[in-house]
């Protein structure tokens, strides 16, 4: 059975390729490789997430839950320069790419780590995105609904893309029991940017 984009060491022989993208009006050159999510281009959802988001009214850092080899987090430092993002994934494969694609983009402000989950994550922050691992399962996807409730800072802000037939409405009700505002910022071919906050 091959690797799924959530596995620690991919074990998928290593082919590592460029291309370039665009995102928030940034030009981006991207290394990528075998056993990360999304490999052959930005995956939509990541897109809509990119381009829908809004920072906060809130001073404070960013966290991207499940970077991969990194176009939310980067393209988000890239918009936001006075804002540092903190980038994590568990696996080790995409955070070596992401560190690369840092670097190739000339980007200063974004820390990038293995973590599983918020393990290795300190602090809080004013906006928490992610594009979850639908395939870890659901129990993986909700605990990192309900741990960033606690890395938020006060008027902090979840951002979340997810499609509704991979469980946009059970997540929005999860959401619903964790967060005192949650609501559905964009709807697009399927997918929903989520953004929820407590008041």
């Amino acid at each position: 059975m091959g690797d799924h984009y959530y596995t620690e060491r991919p074990v998928v022989e290593s082919k590592p390729f460029q291309w370039a993208y665009m995102l928030r009006g940034h030009q981006f050159l991207f290394t990528v490789d075998q056993g990360v999510f999304s490999k052959k281009e930005v995956d939509f959802g990541s897109r809509l997430l990119i381009e829908t988001f809004v920072e906060p009214n809130v001073s404070g850092n960013i966290l991207d839950v499940g970077c991969g080899y990194g176009p939310i987090g980067l393209a988000l430092a890239k918009d936001f320069p006075h804002r540092m993002v903190h980038m994590i994934d568990v696996n080790e494969r995409a955070i070596e790419l992401a560190k690369k694609n840092k670097q190739q983009n000339d980007i200063e402000n974004a820390e990038i780590y293995i973590s599983n989950l918020f393990d290795r994550v300190e602090g809080k922050f004013a906006a928490i995105v992610t594009n979850p691992p639908i395939r870890a399962g659901k129990a993986v996807v909700h605990s990192i609904f309900e741990q960033s409730a606690n890395y938020l800072l006060s008027g902090g802000q979840l951002w979340v893309v997810i499609q509704k037939k991979q469980g946009a409405p059970s997540a929005l009700e999860k959401l619903k029991t964790i967060f005192d505002e949650v609501d559905v910022v964009e709807k697009k071919k399927g997918y929903f940017i989520i953004r929820a906050k407590n008041a």
